[in-house]
């Protein structure tokens, strides 16, 4: 496996782009060697599904389309980003129970903390941000052969 390994897929912000961003990113992992089944997987995926939703739902129209970046760096660190045109930053909101949203940083935030990640929002020099997260790639070694 190269030293370095990088992809991105730009999608319209619509809420039919977030299946679309999820399944690029699984199909993605499974070929760098994670499998599918794998918990980390999982995590990924559902943290995905909440960063790009954010990204459609939270930019009242004002981002066309939001990016998503997968980086692996030396098969050790896992890094994802989704970035849109927005200026405004994730808020920590307080989720009512009776709230249908409003939750999603906060399960971001709770899964990246229990995979042993970090999760930081950067500026984009268009005035945007990307939100992302880091996390340890945990990839199980392939049985030795007989």
């Amino acid at each position: 496996m190269a030293d370095h390994q990088e992809a991105t897929i730009t999608l319209p912000s619509e809420p039919r782009s977030v299946p679309t961003a999820r399944r690029y990113v699984a199909d993605l992992l499974t070929e760098w060697g994670l499998p599918e089944e794998a918990a980390l997987a999982g995590t990924v995926r559902l943290i995905l599904s909440e960063l790009a939703t954010n990204a459609v739902q939270h930019t009242f129209g004002q981002s066309p389309t939001f990016t998503v970046e997968v980086r692996l760096d030396r098969a050790e660190r896992l890094r994802v980003g989704v970035t849109d045109s927005h200026p405004r930053w994730p808020q920590r909101l307080p989720a009512a129970v009776q709230q249908d949203n409003g939750r999603g940083m906060v399960i971001v935030r709770s899964l990246t903390a229990e995979a042993g990640g970090r999760l930081s929002v950067t500026p984009t020099d268009e005035g945007g941000k990307t939100v992302w997260i880091a996390l340890p790639w945990t990839v199980p070694l392939a049985p030795a052969a007989p």
